[in-house]
């Protein structure tokens, strides 16, 4: 930088004060030139430029160009978004938290659940899922909503083996961990609820059956108490298959009257359950509330009486002689009328009522039968088997047997045996009775050959059976139960709007209901974060880790806007450079 010497001109007349010359000649006083002329000489350097004492001079330096007085004016504007930036990442984070925890809070909503159906022929493993909502559980039951798995043979095939029923569910159990999310096993309940095939059987045998599954099920990794692997009553499992199928029609929760009845056709038993508002007996009402509703019900198992127990009853009567009916051929052998003319078996091939004693058992397997099928007489029959017993009835009101039946009012709907009877002889869903009636004549009376050619691919001993079956089923709903031929309001269906009317899907509504409004009573507030812990492990982390990778930038950049910015000057004053802060804005 070069500096110039500015001489003050001073009137001449202090250099002639002086000199003795005059002062107009001279324009420097004397004194002041001596001083400027005595001082320390100061190098010249080209390099050093002329600079205006009126402005602030920047240091040159590496320092980058965010300081330089050049780019001072851009960088500041550049450095104002800085604060914005840091607001945006905290909003954007506060809104991420906030989606988060209401699609949480919602997940946590769906449930799980699982019901094994011990039945006579086989075990059912049920899965469901569903949402909570307002209390109650809302059941789409859509595929994805109910599953099942079935094997074979039932829970009652091991009362010789009770260690192996816990065994059998093992397979359920591994089909079950593929429907249900792993993060829920925990918390979703599984219950085991056997049928008739277990009833028929002796307490003790029941109970040991039944310890053997628990040992399963507490080790299997979902919810389980002991309490919850169990038989139940008859009148249980027709008041559960009411549920379902008043659930799927959409009429539970409405007026009593607008409901549909529920007549099931096991293998062991048969159920009726409807609404009644005809006084009865304790033992056959039962009440359901659902919602702001309640339904007195008349519901009773005809324990024995299913299709297949009860086609063993027959035999075992027509072989004892107990139906004046029957007939007895010349050669010893008994003439089965619900059997195909020409079907060739005995008595042997069967296996006899569970309730049949042993002594009774060698005479029953000695016995052989003529296979005539005529549909009139095995209806007969039928209605023989269905009236047994009749003699001890108290009431006025006794349709099968001694049992009180009040008069079925209402529509209904036949389910299971009676759905797959009139399916396979290609009988109508509607006023099938007598439509029924038709089949199983031209079915009971066609030669045994010429049916195995036309259903090559079933088993022998079912096709025979449907002689029985299609008589069984007239016999005890318009004979018994008195149903009409016509009547119009009876429906043979194994499912409504795509729902499997099934007693395990009432079961689970039932209780799932129950819990759901439990669960569904204000929490405190901050319980979700509780929950939280149970919610799934890597969405969890993933979260987590979104979360502090964005406050992490939201700090980074809080800390360059709150960094001081410097800027290197030349104070002329003060004869030296000095740093001094900068507005940001």
């Amino acid at each position: 930088m070069e500096w110039r010497l500015r001489l003050r001109r001073r009137p001449r007349k202090h250099f002639y004060a002086h000199c003795g010359m005059p002062s107009t000649e001279i324009g420097v006083p004397i004194y002041s030139l001596m001083r400027r002329l005595n001082a320390p000489k100061k190098r010249h350097d080209s390099r050093i430029p002329i600079m205006d004492p009126t402005k602030l001079h920047l240091r040159s330096s590496s320092r980058p160009n965010l300081f330089a007085r050049t780019n001072f004016k851009n960088s500041s504007k550049s450095r104002c978004w800085l604060p914005l930036a840091a607001l945006l990442a905290f909003a954007f984070l506060f809104s991420y938290i906030l989606v988060f925890t209401t699609n949480f809070r919602s997940s946590l909503k769906i449930r799980y659940g699982i019901v094994i159906d011990g039945g006579s022929t086989g075990t059912r493993l049920h899965v469901f899922r569903y949402r909570v909502e307002s209390g109650y559980g809302v059941f789409d039951l859509g595929e994805e909503e109910l599953t099942s798995m079935k094997v074979n043979p039932g829970l009652s095939a091991y009362a010789e083996d009770p260690d192996g029923a816990g065994e059998s569910l093992v397979e359920l159990l591994e089909y079950a961990k593929t429907r249900v999310p792993r993060d829920q096993w925990g918390v979703t309940e599984i219950r085991l609820m056997a049928t008739a095939g277990l009833r028929v059987l002796e307490l003790e045998v029941q109970n040991r059956i039944l310890e053997s599954c628990r040992w399963v099920l507490r080790s299997s990794g979902f919810k389980f108490r002991d309490e919850w692997a169990s038989v139940i009553t008859g009148s249980d499992e027709g008041t559960y298959a009411w549920v379902a199928a008043n659930y799927a029609l959409g009429t539970l929760g409405s007026d009593p009257l607008e409901t549909t009845g529920i007549i099931e056709l096991g293998g062991a038993s048969a159920q009726v359950t409807f609404v009644s508002s005809e006084p009865m007996p304790p033992e056959f009402s039962r009440t359901v509330k659902f919602g702001n509703t309640t339904y007195s019900l008349y519901s009773h198992s005809f324990l024995h009486l299913g299709q297949n127990a009860a086609h063993d009853s027959l035999r075992e009567a027509l072989s004892k002689g107990e139906f004046n009916s029957a007939k007895t051929l010349q050669n010893g052998l008994t003439v089965d009328p619900c059997t195909p003319t020409g079907f060739s078996h005995t008595s042997e091939s069967e296996a006899p009522s569970p309730s049949v004693m042993v002594v009774e058992r060698n005479r029953y397997n000695m016995s052989s039968f003529h296979s005539k099928g005529n549909f009139s007489e095995c209806r007969s029959v039928a209605l023989m088997l269905l009236q047994k017993g009749k003699e001890k009835c108290t009431d006025m009101n006794c349709r099968v047997g001694s049992i009180f039946t009040p008069k079925l009012r209402g529509k209904f709907l036949a389910t299971e045996n009676f759905f797959y009877t009139s399916k396979f002889l290609g009988v109508g869903s509607r006023a099938f009775l007598s439509d029924l009636v038709v089949a199983g004549q031209e079915f009971c009376g066609e030669d045994w050959v010429k049916l195995k050619k036309r259903y090559k691919l079933l088993d022998e001993e079912d096709l025979a059976r449907y002689c029985f079956s299609s008589a069984y089923i007239v016999a005890l709903l318009h004979d018994s139960l008195g149903i009409g031929l016509e009547d119009k309001g009876i429906t043979a269906a194994s499912e409504v709007q795509n729902i499997a009317v099934d007693w395990a899907l009432g079961a689970f509504i039932l209780v799932q209901s129950t819990a759901a409004a439990i669960e569904s009573e204000p929490k405190k507030q901050w319980d979700w974060i509780a929950e939280m812990c149970g919610y799934e492990m890597p969405k969890k982390l993933s979260i987590i880790g979104v979360s502090i990778m964005l406050l992490f930038i939201a700090w980074l950049v809080s800390l360059k806007w709150r960094k001081p910015q410097l800027k290197t000057i030349y104070d002329l004053e003060k004869g030296r450079y000095i740093v001094t802060r900068v507005s940001k804005c």
